[in-house]
């Protein structure tokens, strides 16, 4: 669709320092309703980090293969790039009593919620011919009521705030949650429930994991649906004026979208080398056999916690200064910094002499750059996300259509596909090397190989990642500047519609 009137193309750029410069009465939020939304990420997150360690229960529990199951892994996670386009359309579809976005958060906890009970206290009962069958139906269920409530995630915050200084302030909300969160979970599970049930191949371990998790995610969700709740309204959605948005428009959105382009080559790419870093099988390779003390993953996940809100804190305020642009950018070189650091300190050194009965050279060098590594690393993934409605008011501005769904769910799709390799590379990699019956745990005997394979999966395909991040930003170009720009634009058409709109009353 063309905005005749006033587009892009047409209003030109020359102007753009003026226009920026123009302070308007932006929809902004409370603080309190960015960080009470922010908490459903982590909601989400504590699923995700459950089902990151379903290979354990897979393997160990249900007795399925683990080249087997990290193809399974691999094949539903791009089932559920598939199914982002369709629920991003019933996003965009849905304006109900209850609003655009809320009955998806709701919805997709729940549905989460009943087959985790279903997957870890039956799974193993069934009949040995149906036990993978019946997991990958389970799985396909929860990446569906996954993607109902990541979606709102990244599309929610176009209704939150557009005030282009504000929308960093949901990165230190949920970078803050997140830190909170990792930290918690590594004493968790390294401190108390792994040694609890004497190590992951445990059916009691899961029982545990998954309540406390459903729990956990429960509350966090009741939060994030308070913290959206007023927001969810059709005076926040766009410029006021309704676009009906097609399966056809999709395309036209991803092929013309250039900041989006960009931004989902970055977030993937990070996200790809995330999620393998962070899986709890190469934290059990790293800290349990190169290291050897895996209770030292628990005691530095303590440890970080201040440091990463610190991070966070200081990173967030940067990026609302500078941009968020700029703010992810620095984040991302201080990233490859601290994680080469660590790469050399480990080949070069002992890595046994790590020890926090040592407080000698390796163990301050590693402790310091784990701790700020992890924390710039978190900041680098977390100013991603409000990048996104970023890229949502660009397509309005540039396009006429406002289908934040639509965005975000696009954005997924393309970054789950990239994403989905994460357990067939730890899989694959680990078969290579003779683990192809059942992954490495804490009492696995130290090798050469075990060593190389865990620094290419703990920062190996990181430093691949963020060099890929870095030439996608040459090409992102929403700035500060342009945002502000942007914003005003969007708040000059929405003015006109309302305008409009009270003509019409008047001459009824």
């Amino acid at each position: 669709m063309d905005v005749g009137h006033r587009t892009n193309e047409a209003k030109g750029e020359s102007d753009m320092k003026a226009v920026a410069g123009k302070k308007r009465n932006f929809n902004r939020a409370k603080i309190w309703q960015i960080g009470f939304f922010a908490a459903n990420n982590t909601a989400t997150n504590a699923y995700m980090f459950l089902m990151m360690n379903v290979a354990y229960f897979a393997t160990g529990v249900v007795g399925l293969g683990t080249v087997i199951v990290s193809t399974v892994i691999t094949g539903s996670r791009i089932f559920d790039g598939f199914t982002d386009p369709v629920i991003g359309m019933w996003i965009d579809k849905t304006s109900g009593k209850f609003g655009k976005f809320r009955p998806f958060m709701v919805g997709g906890y729940l549905l989460m919620t009943i087959v985790m009970l279903l997957l870890f206290f039956t799974n193993q009962l069934v009949p040995d011919a149906m036990k993978l069958p019946y997991f990958i139906g389970l799985y396909a269920l929860y990446i569906i009521g996954y993607t109902f409530q990541t979606a709102v995630t990244k599309s929610g915050q176009s209704v939150i705030t557009s005030d282009p200084e504000q929308r960093p302030i949901f990165s230190t909300f949920d970078i803050s949650m997140t830190s909170i969160f990792f930290a918690g979970i590594g004493i968790y599970l390294a401190n108390y429930l792994v040694p609890k049930y004497g190590g992951w191949n445990s059916e009691a371990l899961f029982y545990e994991f998954a309540l406390t998790f459903i729990v956990f995610s429960g509350i966090l969700t009741t939060l994030a649906v308070i913290g959206i709740w007023s927001k969810d309204r059709p005076e926040f959605f766009g410029t006021g004026e309704v676009v009906k948005i097609t399966f056809k428009d999709m395309w036209q959105i991803l092929k013309g979208n250039r900041p989006l382009q960009m931004l989902v080559v970055a977030a993937s790419t990070d996200k790809l080398g995330q999620q393998v870093a962070t899986n709890s099988i190469v934290m059990v390779m790293l800290f349990g056999i190169v290291i050897g003390d895996y209770g030292l993953f628990g005691v530095l996940s303590g440890i970080m916690l201040i440091p990463n809100v610190i991070i966070a804190i200081f990173g967030t305020r940067i990026a609302a200064k500078f941009g968020t642009k700029q703010g992810y950018i620095l984040a991302t070189w201080a990233s490859i910094a601290a994680f080469v650091g660590m790469f050399l300190l480990i080949v070069l050194g002992d890595p046994g002499a790590i020890s926090m009965d040592n407080w000698g050279f390796m163990t301050i060098s590693f402790v310091t750059l784990y701790v700020v590594g992890n924390g710039v690393r978190t900041l680098s993934g977390g100013l991603v996300i409000p990048m996104i409605p970023d890229v949502t008011d660009y397509e309005t501005y540039k396009s006429g259509r406002y289908a934040p769904g639509v965005m975000g769910t696009i954005f997924s799709f393309v970054d789950k596909m990239i994403s989905s390799l994460a357990q067939t590379v730890i899989g694959f990699t680990l078969a290579y090397i003779g683990f192809e019956q059942i992954f490495p745990d804490v009492d696995t005997p130290y090798t050469s190989e075990i060593l190389w394979v865990t620094m290419f999966l703990f920062i190996g395909i990181l430093l691949f990642a963020w060099i890929a991040s870095l030439i996608a930003m040459k090409f992102y170009d929403l700035d500060k500047e342009k945002m502000l720009m942007i914003q005003n634009e969007l708040q000059d058409r929405k003015d006109e519609v309302l305008a409009k709109k009270e003509k019409a009353k008047e001459n009824q």
